[in-house]
């Protein structure tokens, strides 16, 4: 018998084939070489049929018994449960290429998130990897992503769309440096973050990710995937780290900055056990949090006294609305996005030029 030849193979051997090669060689039956072990012979029997494992304790005794080292059985043993297990696997992974529909695969993969497999077991493979998860059928319970699979079906949200853009998140977050999370500093950081309203994604982009990381949030921003229907996210990954993740969308920026202080509000305000996906849940005590998210993006964003009396004034000339988007420290088309929303002017109103579309890098 050849003992120091490695076994690679998709055929499950059993070792008790190689034990009873061995035995034979030597001129032991089953019978006598489970007396010479002190072993019943149907123990000997099921461990040659690949029934019962040879255990470190069997190795030894087969070692004593037949010559051979202990470690040659334990090895073997351990090549075979090997074999068993990537037979189990592949026919998990086979089992599992029905889920790949619901998965945006193909987009993931143009954004380089996962490799382009060609075949449905490969895909399943990659999508384990980027999850982090011995199987896809495990995602609704792992807590980083079971928000996704909680949410509201009004907007027909694909589950495991929106976990893919949440982990996507926490991979670039863990790769961002961050100070321990001050909510001081954050709101002190407020009047700097509104100011950014009034420049361009290239110019404010690094001053909004630098600024936040000093507070202890990690900025992410990341492509819109189908059927996810959101604009941003907030989660922590560890209680002095906060992820505030912005997704790109749209183009209007009085949209994308709502939307970013509505997420700082859900980072200042909310319990950092839980993941906020904006525009998705309708839970009564959720929708409570949207709404107290939503109120602090809009007083923060534009002062509500200065706003109020902008409107009863009723001068809503260009020139007014500049004016006052000055005196608050904003774009004017943050001002002319809320006047719409609160509808004292419509979407095709004259001052809407005044609004502006971002044109975001690659």
């Amino acid at each position: 018998m050849t003992t120091s030849t490695a076994i690679h193979s998709d055929l499950a051997i059993p070792p008790g084939e190689y034990l009873l090669e061995a035995a034979n060689e030597l001129g032991i039956s089953q019978a006598d070489l489970a007396r010479r072990m002190g072993r019943p012979s149907q123990a000997i029997n099921e461990i040659i049929k690949g029934e019962k494992a040879i255990t470190p304790e069997t190795a030894l005794q087969l070692e004593q018994v037949l010559g051979v080292p202990a470690h040659v059985w334990t090895g073997l043993e351990a090549e075979y449960q090997l074999v068993l297990a990537r037979q189990q696997e592949a026919k998990a992974l086979e089992d599992e290429i029905q889920l790949l529909e619901k998965f945006p695969y193909k987009a993931m993969a143009s954004f380089k998130w996962i490799q382009a497999a060609r075949d449905g077991m490969g895909r399943v493979k990659e999508l384990r990897r980027f999850f982090g998860v011995a199987s896809l059928e495990n995602l609704p319970d792992v807590k980083a992503f079971s928000p996704a699979f909680r949410q509201s079906t009004r907007l027909a949200a694909s589950p495991e769309a929106l976990a893919a853009w949440l982990r996507i998140g926490e991979l670039d977050a863990r790769g961002i440096e961050t100070e321990p999370y001050d909510e001081n500093l954050l709101r002190q950081e407020l009047d700097h973050l509104r100011s950014l309203t009034m420049d361009e994604p290239a110019n404010f982009l690094p001053q909004l990710r630098a600024s936040l990381a000093k507070c202890g949030v990690a900025f992410v921003l990341r492509a819109h995937l189908p059927k996810t229907y959101v604009n941003g996210a907030t989660f922590w990954i560890t209680p002095d780290k906060a992820v505030l993740m912005m997704s790109i969308r749209g183009s209007w920026a009085d949209i994308f900055w709502f939307s970013l202080f509505h997420e700082i509000g859900h980072i200042l305000l909310h319990d950092k056990r839980l993941t906020f996906l904006e525009n998705h849940q309708e839970d009564s005590q959720w929708k409570k949090q949207e709404d107290e998210a939503n109120k602090f993006a809009g007083d923060t964003l534009i002062h509500e006294a200065t706003y109020r009396q902008f409107v009863a004034n009723g001068v809503l000339t260009s020139q007014a609305i500049k004016s006052v988007a000055l005196k608050l420290g904003v774009h004017p088309g943050v001002v002319v996005g809320r006047l719409q929303h609160d509808k004292i002017i419509d979407h095709n109103h004259r001052h809407s030029k005044l609004r502006v579309r971002y044109k975001w890098g690659n």
